[in-house]
């Protein structure tokens, strides 16, 4: 899943854009200022942020500014009210990759969430596909040599990230804060299990096991783990 930060001191907007976002697809984690915002990106790996700019503590311009001036590459989408040219230019030459103004519509954020992400990856094509595997995210659908496979929401998530990351081993850790926000139960064994129902979905050799490292999908499986 694409894990994304939600910086909004609005609680019934950052509470809708949670949520509208987790139903779109998103890991959506939601904090309420500037400070708090600067403290989860020293310690989470996000794909991007939504950030409101009149925050409290810290602007969201001069935090924005501060991710730029550490030489930080990650898509940052502003949401604002602040709808004026020279705002929006101040913006970009912040550092902002897109700007999307208030009222949002959640279906447009989530649009320009996929355009940015995927700008940052170096992925022109919105549809993924690596070894026999075709996933469409904005579709959220999945074929492996021609033929449609069911998922189920996690389950597409995860092979969405090891198709983003192909040839990339990624351990447990990386994996469950990839699938799971902040403060969610995560039992012992969950990555596991939705590795074995991808493998019984798709193909076995399709999902490597580096032991005592983690989990890669090779974009030419050879077959067996390691």
């Amino acid at each position: 899943m694409t894990r994304v930060l939600v910086v909004e001191d609005d609680p019934l907007l950052g509470d809708a854009v949670q949520a509208g976002l987790r139903q779109r697809g998103y890991d959506a984690d939601w904090v309420k200022d500037g400070v708090a915002a600067e403290a989860a990106l020293r310690t989470t790996d996000f794909a991007a942020v939504v950030l409101d700019l009149g925050l409290p503590r810290l602007d969201g311009l001069e935090l924005l500014r501060r991710e730029r001036a550490k030489g930080s590459p990650i898509p940052v989408l502003v949401l604002t009210a602040r709808d004026a040219i020279e705002d929006r230019i101040k913006g970009f030459d912040t550092g902002a990759d897109d700007y999307v103004i208030k009222p949002v519509d959640l279906d447009e954020l989530a649009a320009r969430l996929r355009a940015i992400v995927r700008r940052s990856r170096g992925e022109p094509a919105p549809v993924l596909e690596v070894a026999g595997l075709r996933l469409d995210p904005a579709a959220r659908t999945v074929a492996y040599r021609g033929q449609p496979v069911e998922l189920k929401a996690k389950e597409f998530n995860l092979l969405q990230e090891f198709m983003l990351n192909v040839d990339r081993v990624l351990s447990r850790t990386q994996i469950e804060e990839r699938l799971y926000a902040w403060g969610s139960e995560v039992e012992s064994n969950a990555v596991e299990v939705h590795i074995h129902h991808l493998r019984r979905k798709l193909a076995p050799e399709l999902i490597r096991t580096v032991r005592g490292v983690g989990y890669v999908l090779p974009r030419n499986p050879a077959g067996g783990d390691d």
